[in-house]
């Protein structure tokens, strides 16, 4: 079919791609049509419905302020504490009234080191701290 004479007499050398074309965009509409498509789950939880109206609220605790400075110090409300007094102190906060936790405000200079804030979160969590917000200083 490629070498099919035309009335020229020569031989024709352009080939036919377009039955290659419909081939190709028949394979590529089956792999889309067949491709699993990756999905994550993502947890999200709802607000459920309730019959019972909310109980009031109590004041909120005053927050407290934990900062972070460049040379990897932790202040815990202004006050100067090791990393590894965290926990307990982070415990007893929640232990106060479980269901009104104060916010606990991080704060880092922008040259702190990242592992020092890590160890703090991860003693937040696991104290089970709900509250936690980060201070940006401008």
């Amino acid at each position: 079919m490629a070498f099919a004479s035309n009335s020229g007499g020569g031989a024709m050398s352009d080939m036919n791609v377009t039955p290659l074309v419909d081939v190709m965009l028949v394979l590529l509409i089956i792999f889309m049509v067949t491709a699993p498509i990756a999905s994550y789950p993502i947890e999200v939880n709802l607000p459920q419905k309730s019959l019972n109206p909310p109980p009031q609220l109590k004041e909120p605790p005053p927050p407290i302020r934990l900062r972070i400075d460049a040379s990897g110090q932790v202040f815990w409300n202004d006050q100067t504490q090791p990393v590894s007094a965290l926990p307990n102190l982070m415990r007893q906060e929640v232990e106060r009234d479980p269901t009104n936790q104060p916010l606990l405000e991080i704060e880092t200079s922008s040259d702190a080191d990242y592992g020092v804030l890590a160890k703090v979160l991860a003693h937040a969590k696991n104290a089970d701290m709900q509250k936690i917000g980060f201070v940006q200083n401008d």
